[in-house]
């Protein structure tokens, strides 16, 4: 018996596979860049890319959401005159992991309420994506299980999973069906492949635990408890402010608006450039008053932005753990120590009111 949303595809078909793929459009993959580092990049073939790779140094936010966007191209002279820009091109992304995946998916959200970002949700548009499970940990940094993450739960085009000598691939929008047919390259899978498909979901569920001593349904509960905890001072402490962490984030959009003139004072541009709610300024208003100016009080925003406020307005984290802020963090603060600690402490306040 066939499952028509799934199809086979051997891998010794697959260099043929990426080939086909890098025909189609532009094609990005994961490429190893040394010393353990990974990065998505545009390839045409199959040979430099890492089907077994840490999440990439930046996420997939880059192509969604550019470090560096033009809005608005403007004239100022006596019959003033600007236009609106979309910068975009047609692309395809190979090999995004669950985490990825569910980053994407927070900013589909936060992009698509009013007022809508019709510049990313264009962009969206022309992106394909093809993610690639994960079937054991990447490395100690992931918590991916705790935000339910692990498991793939949408959010893409086709989906790889990797079954031995060959590649289980979900075909789940009719863009994934359109790569599937053109390519010509995978079989109907069968009673056999789908029985080795639910062995591998068997085993990952005795291999993905809660990366941290808390039932991921009390996690906002916990973050209503620990707004004061002595944590906060320990980052405050710690902290570099550098950025890093937000930058790195998959579900991190803040951002800055900047006009730019050129060297007639009559033409210009209106761009955006990542932001990050960890730098001194960020939230400096009108009269040099500034409402996070202490790290602590950043750091924690950071937190209650991921595990806390976004479950009241999108019923989901904002954390996907991947694991990148701790693998970029210069002042070696770790996510899951930190989330461990707030626990610990949020026990010891339990504990002491019935002393």
């Amino acid at each position: 018996m066939e499952d028509t949303q799934y199809v086979v595809l051997k891998k010794d078909r697959f260099e043929e596979f990426i080939a086909a793929l890098s025909s189609m459009q532009k094609l990005v993959a994961p490429v190893a860049k040394g010393f353990g580092a990974y990065a998505f990049e545009e390839v045409t073939s199959a040979d430099p890319i890492a089907l077994n790779y840490i999440p990439t140094i930046l996420p997939l936010k880059k192509y969604f959401m550019p470090q560096r966007e033009t809005l608005l191209e403007f004239t100022l002279d006596r019959r003033s005159h600007a236009e609106a820009v979309v910068e975009y091109e047609p692309l395809t992304i190979f090999g995004a992991h669950t985490c990825d995946l569910a980053g994407i998916q927070c900013l589909n959200m936060v992009f698509s309420e009013r007022p809508k970002d019709y510049n990313y949700l264009l962009r969206k548009g022309t992106i394909t994506l093809i993610g690639l499970e994960c079937n054991d940990y990447c490395d100690e940094y992931a918590s991916c299980h705790l935000v339910h993450a692990s498991f793939p739960s949408g959010g893409y085009d086709l989906l790889f999973t990797d079954l031995g000598d060959y590649f289980m691939v979900h075909i789940n929008t009719v863009s994934g069906d359109r790569i599937v047919r053109t390519a010509g390259l995978c079989e109907g899978a069968g009673s056999a492949h789908m029985n080795e498909l639910r062995s591998l979901r068997d085993r990952k569920r005795t291999v993905f635990r809660n990366e941290v001593p808390i039932k991921t349904k009390l996690i906002p509960e916990l973050f209503d408890a620990v707004f004061g905890a002595r944590v906060w001072d320990n980052l405050n402490e710690r902290c570099l402010a550098c950025g890093n962490c937000t930058n790195v984030c998959p579900t991190c959009y803040c951002f800055n608006i900047k006009d730019e003139l050129d060297l007639t004072l009559a033409r210009g541009i209106r761009y955006r450039v990542w932001d990050s709610c960890q730098l001194e300024p960020f939230a400096r208003v009108a009269g040099g008053i500034n409402f996070r100016k202490e790290r602590s009080a950043r750091q924690r925003h950071r937190y209650y932005r991921k595990f806390r406020y976004p479950v009241d307005r999108f019923a989901r984290f904002f954390c996907t753990g991947c694991g990148r802020c701790t693998r970029a963090c210069m002042a070696d603060i770790s996510l899951k120590e930190t989330l461990s600690e707030l626990i610990k402490e949020s026990e010891e306040r339990v504990w002491k009111k019935w002393l």
